[in-house]
């Protein structure tokens, strides 16, 4: 069957992300996505070899669309203001893309070598912010770990109408952000040197970083 004129890869990707964003990533399927599209299922053959191959692009697709707002954000800043940008941008992508957020979590395997070189990129940026403070390259992705862990639970939270409490949660965030930092300048006293350096120049996306996927990858 001939594909549809103009229908390519990254316009399925992209009506997947808004269906997902919309109706949730479970309502992302070959039936759902063909009929946001106005195409029969068979036409989607041209572009993914099923639902499991689609979700697995998707979450490609979702991956590269976090990094991208991660590198924007941190671009010209360094030490604690590219953290806290980073943080921020981290938790509007959250916010903004609940589904295809979803999606960066949810690939059918996460060892498949598109994520993980996908979720390396994210790494790897983190680890070149963090490289402000002089972590060796184990901390260093100790701490990305940690601080992953950190945003993905707040923004599971907030999605799951967990913080019910009359708070600012963007205050919340700042907090848990900023005492985040105040533990990475801790480490030092505990044998890892952690203070930022003062020479650091601003994040460069030329830098280069860690590794590690990213499963385990404001003020201003």
């Amino acid at each position: 069957m001939s594909p549809r004129i103009g229908l390519d890869l990254p316009a399925v990707l992209r009506a997947a992300a808004e269906l997902a964003d919309q109706r949730g990533f479970d309502s992302v399927t070959l039936a759902s996505l063909s009929r946001k599209l106005s195409i029969r299922p068979p036409s989607l053959y041209n572009h993914v070899d099923g639902l499991g191959d689609l979700r697995k692009k998707l979450a490609v697709y979702g991956l590269r669309q976090l990094h991208d707002a991660l590198s924007r954000a941190a671009l010209g800043w360094s030490g604690d203001d590219a953290v806290r940008a980073l943080g921020e941008a981290y938790i509007t992508f959250a916010r903004r893309r609940p589904g295809l957020y979803e999606a960066t979590l949810r690939a059918p395997d996460p060892k498949d070598p598109e994520v993980q070189r996908a979720g390396k990129e994210i790494t790897d940026l983190v680890v070149r912010v963090l490289s402000a403070y002089g972590l060796e390259k184990e901390a260093a992705l100790h701490t990305v770990r940690g601080l992953r862990s950190l945003l993905h639970g707040f923004a599971s939270l907030e999605q799951k109408g967990g913080f019910g409490l009359p708070l600012n949660p963007d205050q919340s965030l700042r907090l848990m952000i900023d005492t985040f930092l105040a533990g990475i300048r801790g480490m030092k006293r505990h044998g890892h040197p952690a203070e930022p350096s003062v020479a650091s120049p601003p994040f460069s996306s030329h830098n280069q970083g860690g590794k590690e996927g990213l499963g385990e990858g404001e003020s201003r």
